[in-house]
C-alpha cells in the first residue's frame, strides 16, 4: 500500500473549499488557552512591645495557644502572618484561573513562604447545572461564614479576627471536598450550601490518630483512634437585598465533624485531645453608599464552639491521665470601615472572647476575663494593584507561661501589591 502525503496547502482546499487558509485557522492561537494569572506580594514591618522568643509561647487560656509568632508543630516551622519584629515577607500568592470548556472553570491558588510552598486552593466549578445549582470540588475554602472565605489579601485589617484564629487557625476552614450550593429563584439573594470535607483543620477538627506515647512512654491508651474518609460536614444559608444605596447580607452557618488536637511534641506541656466539634457561626454586614466613591460598610460575625471529648496528658506528679474534657465557648468581632474614595480608607475592629466554659472530668475550671483586643487602621491605594496599610491594635487576651496577662500593643505597616489579572472579589 502507498502513503499518500498531502500539503497544508491541499488539505486547506479539501477541508476549507479554497486555496488558501484563513488567517484565522493557519496557525494555533495559544493566548486562547493561556490562564489569567497574578501574583501578590505581602510584606510588613513590625513593631510589637513583646519579644519574638515570647510571643510564640502566648495563648488564649482554655482556647488556644501559638496565635502569633513562629512555632514548630509535628516537627514542622509554622508562621502567622507578621511573625517577627522588623522586616516580613509574609508570602507570594500565584493565582491561576480559567474555563477549561463549557460546563467547567478551574482555579488555583499557590502560596509561597520562606519555610515552603503549599496549594491553599485548587479546585473546578460548574457553569451549566442550570436551576440555580453549582458543584465546587478540589481544596477550597469553605463557604462558612462570611471571612473564612476571603484571601489574607482581601482582608480590611492585616490580621485574622481573634476568635476566626482563636478557633479555626490561620487559614480558617481550607479543605479538600465537595460543595454543593443552591441560589433560589427569589427577587432577594437567597443560597443554600452544603460542603463534604476531609476534616484537616488542626485547630479544632480533625481525624487522624495520634500516638499518645509520644506524650507518656507508658500512656494507656497508646492511642486516639483516627478514622478512614470524610469527616466534616457544613451547611449554611445566605441572604442579601438592596435597599436604595445600602445592601444588607447576613448569613448562619454550622459545622460538625470529628476533632483530633495533637500538641504531643511540646514537651511538659504535651497534651492530645480526641472528641467531636460543632460550630455555628452567624454573620451580618451593612453597605451603603454615600456617592460613586464614599461607602460605610459594618461587618460582625458571631462563632460558637463545643468540644466535647477526652484529653491526654500529664499531671503535676508526671502521671498520665485522660479525664473527659468539655468545652463551650464563642466570640466576636465587630468592625466599621470608611471608605473616602478610591485612594483613602480608615477603618476599626472589636474582637473578643465572649465565652470561655472548660469542664474537666466535670469540674468547671476558671478561665480569666476580659479577653479582647482592639484595632485601628489607615490605608492609601495608589491604584487597585497597590496598597499601603497602617495598623494599630491593643491585645488583652494573651497570656504567658506563668499565667501572667500579657498587654500586647502591634504597630504594622503593610504593603499589599500585585500584578497580572485577577479576579475581582466576592462582596
Amino acid at each position: 500500500m502507498k502513503k499518500i502525503l498531502l500539503s497544508s496547502a491541499l488539505c486547506a482546499t479539501l477541508v476549507y473549499g479554497t486555496d488558501v487558509l484563513p488567517a484565522e485557522k493557519r496557525t494555533f492561537d495559544q493566548s486562547k488557552f493561556i490562564p489569567d494569572i497574578s501574583l501578590i506580594m505581602d510584606a510588613s514591618y513590625v513593631d510589637r512591645n513583646v519579644k519574638d522568643d515570647a510571643v510564640g509561647h502566648l495563648e488564649v487560656p482554655g482556647v488556644a495557644h501559638g496565635l502569633l509568632g513562629s512555632h514548630s508543630h509535628g516537627g514542622d516551622e509554622h508562621s502567622t502572618y507578621n511573625a517577627q519584629n522588623g522586616f516580613n515577607l509574609n508570602y507570594a500568592e500565584l493565582v491561576l484561573s480559567s474555563s477549561v470548556d463549557p460546563f467547567f472553570t478551574m482555579d488555583g491558588v499557590f502560596h509561597f513562604s520562606e519555610h515552603g510552598a503549599e496549594i491553599e486552593e485548587l479546585f473546578f466549578t460548574s457553569n451549566a447545572l442550570g436551576h440555580g445549582a453549582r458543584v465546587k470540588g478540589g481544596k477550597f475554602n469553605s463557604n462558612f461564614g462570611y471571612l473564612n472565605e476571603q484571601h489574607h489579601h482581601a482582608w480590611d485589617f492585616a490580621d485574622m479576627p481573634l476568635v476566626y484564629e482563636a478557633f479555626l487557625g490561620m487559614h480558617g476552614l481550607n479543605e479538600k471536598g465537595a460543595q454543593l450550593q443552591w441560589t433560589a429563584p427569589t427577587p432577594f439573594y437567597l443560597m443554600a450550601g452544603f460542603e463534604v470535607l476531609q476534616g484537616e483543620n488542626e485547630q479544632m477538627f480533625g481525624k487522624e490518630e495520634i500516638d499518645l506515647t509520644a506524650i507518656n512512654a507508658v500512656a494507656n491508651p497508646s492511642k486516639v483512634e483516627g478514622s478512614d474518609g470524610t469527616s466534616l460536614y457544613v451547611g449554611y444559608l445566605k441572604a442579601s437585598h438592596d435597599f436604595g444605596n445600602t445592601t444588607l447580607l447576613g448569613g448562619l452557618s454550622y459545622a460538625q465533624g470529628e476533632s483530633r488536637i495533637d500538641h504531643s511534641d511540646e514537651g511538659a506541656d504535651a497534651h492530645a485531645f480526641g472528641g467531636d466539634a460543632k460550630l455555628c457561626g452567624a454573620d451580618f454586614v451593612v453597605l451603603h453608599q454615600l456617592d460613586s466613591y464614599k461607602s460605610i460598610k459594618w461587618q460582625s460575625e458571631y462563632l460558637q464552639r463545643e468540644l466535647d471529648g477526652i484529653q491526654y496528658a500529664n499531671n503535676t506528679l508526671g502521671n498520665f491521665v485522660s479525664p473527659t474534657m468539655l468545652k463551650k465557648q464563642s466570640g466576636l468581632y465587630s468592625q466599621l470601615i470608611y471608605k473616602h474614595d478610591n485612594n483613602w480608607r480608615v477603618g476599626a475592629r472589636y474582637d473578643t472572647i465572649l465565652k470561655n466554659d472548660v469542664t474537666k472530668a466535670g469540674t468547671d475550671v476558671e478561665q480569666p476575663n476580659g479577653l479582647d483586643k482592639y484595632t485601628a487602621m489607615v490605608e492609601y491605594h495608589t491604584s487597585e494593584f497597590a496598597r499601603f496599610r497602617l495598623q494599630y491594635s491593643h491585645d488583652n487576651a494573651m497570656f504567658n507561661e506563668d499565667g501572667e496577662r500579657e498587654k500586647i500593643d502591634t504597630i504594622i505597616l503593610q504593603a499589599n501589591i500585585s500584578i497580572g489579572a485577577h479576579a475581582a472579589h466576592s462582596f
